[in-house]
């Protein structure tokens, strides 16, 4: 798409920004810093803390960095990962044939995976034998059941830029969607958004941020 630039984050690692949203898909400070903050550090290894077969929803599949870091980890955590991301505007070949993930996580010999994550952009694909992606490009109001998630990596554009992801019918959608003890992680901090997920019935933790954020949030089922 050509309102889509590469750029280079604090870190090295690659970002896209989106020109027609004014808007990044990480943060500037560092893409890696805060996916693996934010989805691996306070999403992926407190849930794997307490179970091994982890069912994952994905809001916001962009760049893969998640999937990809997600996938990194899975062997050294002993997990069997069913990871489910939506994804309605897929990235071209050419764009993530582009992004330096592979190589600034030191990671080359994973460069045919995380290119394969992208290579179907619907439908299931099983990248071995304890990690199965689900790709779909419909909108996240497509019914995913009840209790079929124990972990939800909310990653969607900021609330000013997508605010109709940000309500209460869609986190009282997610939190349907959860398990009990199930956890929703987000960069965001905003109390409004907190107060969506409260009244979804999903009880809050503030809790440290990435490099250039105070706060991020975790949210669980009761």
């Amino acid at each position: 798409m050509e309102n889509l630039q590469l750029i280079v984050t604090e870190d090295g690692s690659h970002s896209i920004y989106n020109a027609r949203l004014n808007e990044n898909y990480h943060s500037r400070h560092g893409a890696v810093q805060e996916s693996r903050h934010v989805f691996i550090e306070a999403g992926l290894l407190a849930c794997s803390s307490v179970k091994k077969d982890i069912r994952i929803l994905e809001i916001g599949f962009g760049t893969g960095l998640n999937c990809f870091l997600t996938f990194l980890e899975t062997p050294r955590l002993g997990l069997t990962i069913h990871y489910t991301a939506f994804e309605p505007w897929p990235l071209s070949d050419e764009m993530v044939a582009a992004l330096n993930y592979p190589g600034q996580l030191h990671e080359t010999r994973q460069l045919d995976v995380f290119r394969q994550m992208h290579s179907k952009q619907e439908g299931l694909l099983q990248l071995n034998e304890t990690f199965m992606l689900d790709r779909r490009k419909e909108p996240i109001q497509t019914d995913t059941g009840t209790n079929t998630f124990d972990l939800i990596y909310f990653d969607a554009f900021a609330p000013d830029v997508q605010p109709e992801l940000w309500t209460e019918d869609v986190f009282t959608k997610l939190a349907a969607t959860l398990v009990s003890g199930g956890m929703l992680v987000t960069y965001c901090a905003k109390g409004e958004v907190k107060r969506c997920m409260k009244k979804a019935g999903l009880l809050i933790e503030r809790l440290p941020g990435p490099p250039g954020k105070r706060e991020m949030t975790r949210a669980t089922k009761p």
